[in-house]
């Protein structure tokens, strides 16, 4: 029974089956073999399953079946099991009516088409072509779909042609309950460099903010101790108070401000004061 087998796992997903090519499942299959079931049944079977389980919290996955649904069973980590699933996409062929899942762009180059009606088809889409020998030549890269924009059966067609597959089939993880947590797609599959990117964001959010304010950490201390010395050098230089570190350049400082001094004296009134001396 679906439900008693449910019991054998802390890891349980809803996947949805639909448009998935046997290729791609059984290649999704062989990746997970030791990892993780993938269990296709009816809805209602499934609902039932998840109602005599008993798992905690397990019915609100319920909300998440759809399509063609599976049960996708495991003990492993759910992240891990989405990084497997991540890395098992494979391309497709675009079809009339399909969602472009990135912007589809044809690179300039040469093509495998020989010139012929199928210029016109080419031209149709907007795609920019000449001839050189027997081959057509996309002249620049050309958009032709930008993502989340439906693709149309001229382009499908052209894409078939120019043996450009933009779709990416993989198994689609609806949500994965773990122990009571229920984790939806959005967060499964979010990149592990945006993970690394956030966590590092946010230390040096954390550490400025903490310098900034002079609160003391094992981090910012060796900066604060810096910066205190640094303001308290310059104080001191201000004001001349003398140091051990400030004394030669306030010596240097009062030395210049005597040549200063000195220089600004009209020459010829030194030498009258010298010879003012002499006389008296």
């Amino acid at each position: 029974m679906l439900a008693e087998e449910m019991k054998k796992f802390s890891v349980i997903g809803i996947v949805d089956m639909f448009k998935l090519p046997a290729r791609q499942l059984q290649d999704i299959r062989d990746k997970m073999k030791g990892k993780a079931v993938i269990k296709m049944a009816k809805k209602s079977v499934i609902r039932l399953a998840l109602e005599k389980s008993g798992l905690h919290e397990i019915k609100k996955i319920e909300e998440l079946i759809q399509n063609q649904p599976a049960l996708l069973m495991s003990n492993s980590n759910p992240f891990d099991l989405a990084r497997i699933i991540e890395s098992s996409k494979s391309s497709a062929p675009a079809k009339e009516g399909d969602t472009a899942p990135k912007d589809i762009v044809v690179k300039a180059g040469p093509t495998s088409l020989k010139p012929g009606p199928v210029i016109g088809e080419l031209q149709r889409v907007k795609l920019p072509v000449s001839v050189e020998g027997d081959k057509l030549v996309v002249k620049n890269d050309t958009l032709l779909v930008k993502k989340g924009e439906q693709i149309s059966k001229n382009i499908a067609d052209v894409l078939a042609k120019l043996g450009v597959e933009p779709m990416e089939i993989s198994l689609n993880v609806l949500g994965i309950w773990d122990n009571g947590i229920i984790y939806p797609k959005d967060i499964l599959f979010v990149p592990l460099e945006k993970y690394k990117n956030d966590i590092a964001d946010a230390y040096r959010n954390a550490f400025n903010l903490a310098y900034n304010t002079g609160y003391v950490t094992k981090d910012t201390l060796p900066l604060l101790i810096v910066k205190a010395y640094r303001e308290a050098y310059s104080i001191a230089l201000e004001a001349g108070i003398i140091t051990k570190e400030t004394i030669s350049i306030l010596i240097s400082k009062a030395h210049n401000h005597m040549l200063a001094l000195k220089s600004a004296i009209p020459q010829n009134k030194a030498e009258n004061d010298i010879d003012d001396k002499k006389e008296g």
